[in-house]
């Protein structure tokens, strides 16, 4: 994946901590173009995606909802209820470094639908 030509010079960290680069095994892209990026995130049992962070603003699309631990910087700042169904929905606004542990016995799964120009 090239990099984007959407303008990053004001994001403060470098492109190396992009999810798709940083935490490959749990981000994959599906769809990009100039103006939108779709990835499909995947995050097994118990495990713990690497540090990363995403530039641009999204709505995040959680089809398989499970209890998580959310990591800003290194240090826990929020634990999910575990056992939650359904799909859920969300804007995010750009997330610097994080990282996100899964706590459920059952893989979260997600799409985030990056929109680079609004």
């Amino acid at each position: 994946m090239a990099e984007s030509t959407a303008d990053r010079s004001a994001w403060p960290w470098p492109y190396s901590l992009d999810a798709v680069f940083a935490a490959p095994g749990s981000h994959r892209v599906l769809f990009e173009n100039d103006q939108t990026r779709v990835l499909e995130v995947t995050i097994g049992p118990g495990e713990r995606e690497p540090e990363h962070t995403h530039a641009w603003p999204s709505v995040m699309v959680v089809h398989e909802p499970a209890g998580f631990r959310y990591y800003t910087a290194g240090t826990l700042t929020f634990t999910s209820a575990a056992g939650e169904s359904g799909p859920r929905v969300s804007w995010l606004d750009p997330e610097g470094p994080h990282a996100v542990e899964n706590i459920d016995d059952h893989v979260y799964g997600a799409f985030r639908i990056e929109f680079k120009r609004l």
